[in-house]
């Protein structure tokens, strides 16, 4: 297998203190964001405050601030995964080339384009900045050496060949995981090329329901508790725990490393805005998976205008709650027991200010009778993936819910009482687009060491090598910045802001993961029965749900600019 050896060892050289270089590097990067945020402030402007219709207006600059500022974090984190690793004495080879490649390649889009997606590439002049600006933060000795030596084939060629090495690892890379949640990582691991890897690709063809045996053994694994405190019969573990967890599991199949998001979302609703009664009535339920969650929040004329819904909530005599209204795109919506659902319950009000949240009880239902309450139903959605919880329309004709199921017993809280949740569900959606791309790489990997080509594996061909070790190389700057984030909300900080760019940056990664291991597979990637088809339609879904990649960067630069 072709490796090139003398260019790298050349590179190597060059780069002997990456550590140094790193740090050298942030400094003029930070100060380009510095300058950008100034450039877009102005552009956004309106009577001395930032205007929401000038953001709209400046989409270009105030989204392309968004990913510049996530380009910056990645890089942040990046260095400070190596300086840790590098303390503890396991900055190996393998870290090193994923540290020199990753800087190498982003620094490069940072100076020269950074890829929002497949046909929008940001520049620097779609900022303000001007090349008087890039020349004097971006010249220097640091990063120049850094985007001319760090990401070269030579280095990459030498990361897929250790990568061939070391395939018994679970991840390329040390993550720089403490041991219990290495542990945690290596028994979830486990289940999944045990029990999920095996069965996923058929519950995808068929578009069958994850079977009730498995969440069963999820429950007794404690998936669905695994962050609610023990006083209330879940684990108490952190938000990382929850990110491996959801990472392995989504590495087997994103199906099964979503159902602990219904159970996610719905605990955190419950402990940060219910009364202590709904807690001590719900969370055990939620912790032993005993009570399946569904989140009701989306409508057919809304997407992720929320605060536009239309769902009308109304007290009757006895004050119980009747709802009207429809609602769409509902996850595992058939067989669970209780829906959170947001709805509009003061009259004439137009905005978020007006809705409220509610504990709908429900009846499970199943295939024949996805809905058998009375003012209750609804259909399937057909999709291309994300399918083992199946998605649904639901539709609430005067349906009854007790009085004491308002969330918090108070109206006009629900659309606070879901922002608190958005930190925890996006830090779990990065982590879930970690684990698609890694099985992506993992299939890509497979098939280019076995299929052979004009007489030689297909790996052995660079630009196919290259495919892979970027795959790798991404995935650790996602996963980097996804455990900074639930690092932060572990330590009670605000973390939306990387929350955000963590879901931004995983998204993408995944599907530029999934997309370029079914071109290595060729012809066969198109083919059904390949479990690449499978994985890109499930990448796909991550820059949609979540906050679609759009709304994303949105929400990101009105916070930098804020």
């Amino acid at each position: 297998m072709p490796r090139d050896a003398q260019p790298f060892a050349e590179t190597q050289v060059i780069l002997d203190d990456l550590l140094a270089l790193g740090a050298a590097a942030l400094s003029p990067v930070e100060g380009v964001l510095d300058i950008a945020r100034l450039r877009v402030a102005a552009l956004v402007t309106v009577d001395g405050r930032i205007s929401a219709p000038a953001i709209e207006e400046n989409q270009t600059a105030a989204h392309g601030l968004a990913w510049l500022a996530t380009y910056v974090e990645s890089l942040r984190q990046m260095q400070a995964w190596a300086a840790r690793l590098s303390e503890q004495g396991k900055f190996g080879e393998v870290e090193q080339l994923i540290h020199q490649i990753a800087f190498g390649e982003y620094l490069s889009q940072l100076s020269g384009g950074i890829q929002m997606n497949q046909a929008e590439i940001l520049r620097p002049q779609d900022m303000g900045l001007s090349p008087e600006d890039m020349r004097g933060l971006l010249s220097t000795p640091a990063v120049m050496i850094l985007t001319q030596s760090g990401n070269t084939q030579a280095a990459r060629l030498r990361l897929v060949a250790l990568m061939q090495e070391r395939r018994a690892e679970i991840t390329v890379g040390n993550a720089g995981l403490d041991d219990e949640l290495e542990m945690i990582r290596e028994q979830f691991r486990r289940y999944a090329v045990d029990r999920v890897v095996p069965h996923a690709h058929e519950w995808h063809l068929k578009d069958e329901l994850i079977p009730m045996a498995v969440i069963d053994e999820l429950a007794e694994m404690g998936v669905f508790g695994l962050t609610i405190p023990e006083e209330y019969g879940g684990f108490g573990l952190s938000k990382a725990s929850m990110c491996v967890v959801s990472e392995e599991l989504s590495r087997g199949y994103i199906g099964v490393g979503s159902l602990g998001t219904r159970s996610e979302i719905a605990a955190e609703l419950i402990l940060a805005g219910g009364t202590q009664a709904q807690k001590e009535k719900w969370l055990p339920g939620l912790a032993s998976g005993e009570i399946l969650p569904t989140a009701v929040f989306t409508e057919p004329n809304t997407g992720s205008d929320l605060g536009a819904l239309r769902t009308r909530a109304v007290k009757d005599a006895n004050g119980d709650w009747i709802i009207k209204g429809n609602k769409t795109w509902i996850t595992h919506a058939s067989r669970t027991h209780v829906m959170t659902v947001l709805a509009r319950t003061i009259p004439d009000t137009t905005d978020y200010r007006g809705l409220s949240m509610f504990l709908a009880e429900k009846t499970p239902g199943d295939d024949a009778n996805p809905f058998p309450d009375e003012g209750i139903s609804g259909g399937e959605i057909e999709v291309l993936g994300y399918r083992g919880m199946k998605e649904y329309t639901v539709n609430f004709d005067d349906f009854a819910v007790k009085g004491e199921n308002l969330l918090g017993s108070e109206e006009g809280q629900g659309f606070k009482q879901l922002m608190q949740t958005f930190e925890s569900a996006r830090i779990q959606t990065a982590a879930r687009a970690i684990g698609v791309a890694q099985s992506a790489l993992d299939e890509g990997m497979q098939y280019a060491e076995d299929r052979k080509q004009f007489g030689k594996s297909l790996i052995d061909f660079p630009r196919v090598a290259s495919k892979l070790a970027m795959m790798a190389v991404e995935i650790m700057i996602a996963r980097q910045l996804t455990y900074f984030s639930a690092w932060q909300k572990d330590h009670d900080r605000r973390c939306d802001l990387e929350a955000g760019m963590a879901k931004l940056l995983g998204a993408r990664v995944a599907w530029a993961c999934a997309d370029n291991a079914l071109q290595i597979h060729g012809g066969n990637g198109f083919a059904l029965e390949y479990k690449i088809s499978r994985i890109l339609c499930d990448a796909r879904i991550l820059n949609i749900f979540e906050g679609a990649a759009e709304i994303q960067a949105q929400v990101i630069a009105r916070r930098l600019l804020g």
